[in-house]
């Protein structure tokens, strides 16, 4: 364990010197496809994405997915040390990354070797690096799904304290455009766009919906961008503006968009609906397994690759969503130590 530990390590430095924003993880990529070939793992990539099997996989067995991702989103200003370079101090290893979520990914690329030779399990384990998460792009997990194993329930690596998040929420995102007619201003001729964008927007920010869930309580929206408008004496014939909508797993993201639809009086377009919320039962044996360990469950209000899947899926890693996106992100080493023995302690409950 302590060797695979350090390797775990020794990866994450590598990738971190790596840039691999979405859609530009090539290099980290090869990193991982070197590394699964130094511990003679067969494997098998595609637009950045990496995956293998173990050894012994047995297609009448069930699946578990172990998953976490290797691209980061791109460093912001308020950074005062190199992105780039992984330096390790007071027990920190800092890097683009590091947090979000390349501890995980070593991390899990760790149990998986720790596994991947084992006969006689009771459960098949298949590992997927996978690109475009941070950006949620069409050449990510969900680009890889069908050339894959049937997957019968996910272990997602993203920083959650390596406590149980049972439960996501999912992601709806929308353009609503009020439709008005354009005038002058002196005159009060005309329809102002504006004015009817405001009584949606009142809808919006005070509609709440009946269902409440057991795990992530209400969803929750929110109108970050607006725009009208084209100088001070023209009444504006339409007004833009984009929704945020955090959705539980009490509704469907179709479900959501319906009863909008049907609560406002302007144009609304979604921009996707396949980003739908995540769940998996309490009472499943990686969750009791979890909890047996001493690990505390809990819905999460981050969105991640578990968006993408149609299983049962438990988010679960190494370090803290906090860190994910602020300048300096860093990762504790005793986090990736502690993540390595925890996954594989859970998952000799459950497969051997």
């Amino acid at each position: 364990m302590k060797k695979l530990t350090k390797e775990a390590v020794t990866l994450l430095q590598k990738m971190i010197s790596k840039p691999s924003f979405s859609s530009e993880e090539d290099e980290t990529a090869l990193l991982i496809m070197q590394w699964f070939s130094s511990h003679d793992i067969k494997f098998e990539s595609n637009n950045h994405n990496v995956w293998a099997k173990n050894k012994y996989f047995d297609k009448s067995k069930p699946t578990i997915l172990l998953n976490s991702h290797h691209d980061t989103v791109k460093p912001n200003k308020a950074y005062t040390k190199n992105p780039f370079q992984p330096e390790i101090s007071n027990g920190k290893l800092y890097g683009l990354g590091s947090n979000d979520a390349g501890g995980a990914l070593v991390s899990l690329l760790a149990t998986f070797a720790y596994f991947y030779h084992r006969q006689n399990l009771k459960y098949n384990l298949v590992l997927v690096a996978s690109a475009e998460e941070e950006s949620s792009g069409p050449n990510g997990l969900n680009s890889v799904l069908d050339a894959i194993p049937k997957i019968d329930v996910a272990i997602i690596g993203e920083p959650t304290l390596m406590q149980l998040a049972v439960a996501e929420k999912g992601l709806l995102v929308l353009d609503c455009i009020a439709h008005g007619k354009a005038g002058h201003a002196a005159h009060g001729l005309g329809d102002n766009a504006i004015y009817k964008a405001i009584e949606a927007i009142n809808w919006f920010q005070n509609y709440e919906f009946t269902k409440i869930s057991d795990t992530l309580g209400k969803i929750k929206m929110t109108v970050t961008q607006i725009n009208a408008g084209t100088q001070h004496n023209v009444i504006p014939a339409q007004c833009h503006f984009v929704v945020d909508i955090r959705v539980t797993d009490a509704y469907t993201n179709r479900e959501v968009l319906d009863i909008i639809k049907e609560s406002v009086s302007v144009e609304v377009k979604e921009r996707s609906l396949r980003l739908n919320s995540s769940s998996i039962p309490t009472g499943h044996p990686l969750v009791k397994a979890g909890t047996a360990l001493g690990r505390e469950t809990y819905g999460s209000p981050t969105l991640s690759d578990q968006s993408v899947l149609s299983c049962p899926s438990l988010k679960l890693g190494p370090g803290d969503s906090l860190r994910s996106h602020t300048a300096d992100e860093f990762i504790y080493i005793h986090e990736i130590e502690e993540a390595i023995q925890i996954y594989v302690d859970l998952l000799n409950q459950v497969i051997v």
